[in-house]
């Protein structure tokens, strides 16, 4: 299996490591959102957040998580960090290596996703409780 950010971590493809640790590591995105734009990382390959071995991953990139959004607000001209993470092809997952986005942001900028209220779920949220809570089945 090739694992793009597996191959980063072993040295072989260059990157531009902002922070790493024996557990994870930070480096900034090919493709950025925004100035700063970075990926962190676990050190442990699994794809995303339904993999078994996820609990493990996020703990091991907590601290790099808090470094490396430091070192963002610090550095740069930011006014806060958005943490993005994509599970699947759905969401907008590429990389099928468990990873998370930290997108320095300023006030005046435009958000980077869409915070309109979708009314239909809304109208339905008790519903979708009880879907969750194993009440009721799926019924979309």
């Amino acid at each position: 299996m090739h694992c793009t950010f597996c191959t980063i971590l072993a040295g072989k493809l260059p990157s531009r490591i902002l922070y790493e640790d024996e557990h994870a590591a930070a480096f900034l995105d090919l493709n950025p959102l925004r100035r700063g734009h970075t990926l962190v990382v676990p050190r442990l390959h699994i794809n995303d957040l339904t993999d078994e071995q996820a609990p493990t991953a996020i703990t091991a990139v907590a601290k790099a998580l808090h470094a490396t959004t430091r070192l963002l607000i610090e550095k740069l001209p930011s006014d806060g960090v958005s943490l993005l993470q994509a599970n699947g092809v759905a969401a907008g997952q590429d990389v099928f290596h468990l990873h998370f986005h930290l997108v320095p942001r300023r006030t005046r900028e435009r958000q980077l996703t869409d915070h309109t209220p979708d009314e239909a779920a809304r109208q339905s949220l008790d519903a979708t409780y009880e879907v969750l809570r194993g009440t009721r089945g799926y019924q979309g």
